[in-house]
């Protein structure tokens, strides 16, 4: 039986938001809070537009760290309106933009580090 690869955590959230990119999520984050926090060492943050596009971030992010083990959680992927996929290391919340406005986990988590995700992967700016 073959093992799966690993990742380091840093890795893992990168992996996470490229695969959130990959289905043009956008406004994504990933916000280094182990200094701060003991919940996490990652956290990654996206928007959809609509439910099923939150649906299909959650999803890409699924398939995308699959080779590398599976979530320990998820939540609210029926809805769609805010989606949280439990690593242990990363915790990744993807979110209709109301939802991501009233939580503002943003700005409660203001004093993490924000890791620069590779330009290749940045759509966003690419359209800008």
């Amino acid at each position: 039986m073959r093992s799966k690869e690993t990742l380091s955590s840093r890795e893992r959230a990168l992996k996470c938001a490229i695969a959130a990119l990959d289905k043009k999520a956008y406004d994504v984050k990933v916000l280094e809070i182990e200094p701060i926090s003991s919940i996490a060492d990652y956290l990654v943050l996206a928007n959809g537009t609509s439910d099923k596009q939150v649906q299909a971030i959650a999803e890409s992010v699924k398939q995308g760290l699959k080779k590398f083990g599976k979530a320990l959680d998820i939540e609210g992927l029926q809805e769609g309106n805010w989606v949280i996929i439990d690593y242990g290391d990363v915790i990744v919340h993807v979110f209709l933009d109301e939802r991501r406005r009233y939580y503002n986990l943003d700005e409660l988590w203001e004093n993490a580090a924000m890791l620069e995700i590779p330009e290749e992967y940045q759509w966003e700016r690419a359209q800008g």
